[in-house]
């Protein structure tokens, strides 16, 4: 597992599209963040992250899904795959190299993004004027989101050889699993049954945590959706027949 994840590491970061696409995914959330009147910072007159933490989401159903739309389709269409079964590594060992490298560089991604937190806290009228314990609770719940999207990724990755039908099929996925449960509660009036759909969507339990509250169901939540994701793709990839 160690020599995938540092393979596919390496790839990632020698490659310009992983710097391309997180340059853009910052880009575009600063501009969100200080830029667009509706979403800016500095309209809302008092010091808080609620834009960023509620914009990120649907940054992420765009930035993973290009992180990981090649991880495991590009080996299939180069017929890099057999060389890969050929080293002494097992299934598991290649779906969580893949996983995890790509989590890493989701990782790179949201670490900048702290110094909108260094800016707010430094801003506000009285300093530090911010909820700390929120933000730390937020930046947790958007660590478990991207390693929600990553295992969709993957997935995604292992259906097809075309990395542009992976990227959107993962797309549709995040975005389903992110608030499509939600909208069907909405549409489908189930009254007994909506906040059972609501709770087996993500925004639910990602609004949870970043409340700044560690609920171990939110968790365990995430670990199991995770799970379910990266052991379906280790079933397909068991199941090859390239």
């Amino acid at each position: 597992m160690l020599t995938i994840y540092k393979k596919e590491l390496y790839s990632y970061l020698s490659s310009l599209v992983a710097y391309i696409t997180i340059g853009l995914f910052l880009v575009v959330l600063g501009l969100f963040l200080w830029v667009f009147p509706d979403t800016s910072i500095l309209d809302y007159g008092y010091a808080t992250l609620d834009s960023l933490f509620s914009t990120i989401p649907y940054l992420f159903m765009f930035l993973i899904p290009a992180i990981t739309m090649r991880s495991l389709a590009e080996e299939k269409k180069e017929g890099t795959f057999e060389l890969l079964a050929t080293r002494p590594l097992t299934d598991w060992d290649i779906v969580l190299g893949k996983y995890l490298a790509a989590l890493t560089l989701v990782l790179f991604s949201l670490i900048p993004t702290l110094v909108y937190y260094i800016s707010v806290y430094q801003l506000g009228t009285t300093l530090g004027n911010i909820d700390s314990g929120a933000v730390i609770g937020s930046y947790i719940g958007l660590f478990l989101l991207g390693g929600a999207f990553v295992s969709i990724g993957i997935f995604s990755s292992s259906i097809t050889k075309n990395q542009i039908i992976a990227f959107a099929i993962a797309v549709f996925l995040c975005f389903f699993a992110f608030s499509g449960f939600e909208s069907a509660s909405q549409v489908l009036s189930l009254q007994k049954f909506d906040s059972i759909l609501i709770g087996l969507g993500i925004n639910e339990h990602y609004q949870s945590i970043s409340r700044g509250v560690l609920d171990s169901r939110d968790l365990l939540y995430f670990l199991s959706f995770i799970v379910l994701f990266l052991l379906v793709t280790k079933t397909i990839l068991g199941g090859r027949k390239w």
